[in-house]
């Protein structure tokens, strides 16, 4: 008996090998992730529909944040904004982006701008949950770019790097403030 359990698990383990050796294309990673979803990373995995979105999803469900989503894709940072951070995103709306100078949208959705995009959108973010109730008059803002960000509260109305904050909402992994301004690094 057991010498006719040894014979089928051979039969089986060369079936699996075959099957995998005539599927050559298909990979997949140490999270069992495969095809696109390996390749392109987390952002790429689905989000339950019944659970708390991240700060990607609830971007990619605003209508008023489709420039916003461009530039996260055109930057490649879909990652950055679904994993499990804490970060707190400033999120420009439409609006804001429709406010740049005639052509610099277009300008930074270029290929060859994917860096220079990138440093933008990064300055919007902060390592952290930042909710209204934490952002203190005079508080100084750490960004994902290396630089900081100043705070101002005055009469509950509060503004990061001169943008009004017009609303906020929660993430699964941070939080998403809408800001009315796109902000600009230093330069440097």
């Amino acid at each position: 008996m057991k010498r006719f359990l040894y014979v089928i698990s051979g039969v089986l383990g060369l079936l699996i090998l075959n099957s995998c050796a005539q599927g050559g294309d298909v990979q997949t990673d140490s999270a069992g992730m495969t095809g696109t979803a390996m390749m392109k990373g987390q952002s790429a995995v689905e989000e339950d529909p019944n659970a708390p979105k991240s700060i990607l999803g609830v971007a990619i469900s605003s209508p008023d944040h489709t420039t916003l989503v461009a530039g996260v894709q055109a930057a490649s940072l879909e990652d950055v904004l679904v994993n499990a951070g804490p970060l707190t995103v400033f999120a420009p709306n439409n609006a804001a982006f429709d406010a740049l100078p005639a052509g610099t949208l277009d300008e930074l959705l270029k290929p060859e701008n994917k860096a220079t995009l990138a440093r933008i959108i990064k300055f919007h973010a902060s390592p952290g949950s930042y909710r209204i109730k934490d952002l203190r008059d005079g508080m100084q803002l750490y960004q994902a770019t290396g630089h900081y960000i100043k705070v101002e509260n005055k009469d509950g109305q509060v503004k990061i790097n001169g943008a009004n904050i017009l609303g906020t909402v929660e993430a699964s992994n941070g939080v998403v403030h809408v800001i009315d301004a796109v902000m600009l690094p230093p330069e440097g």
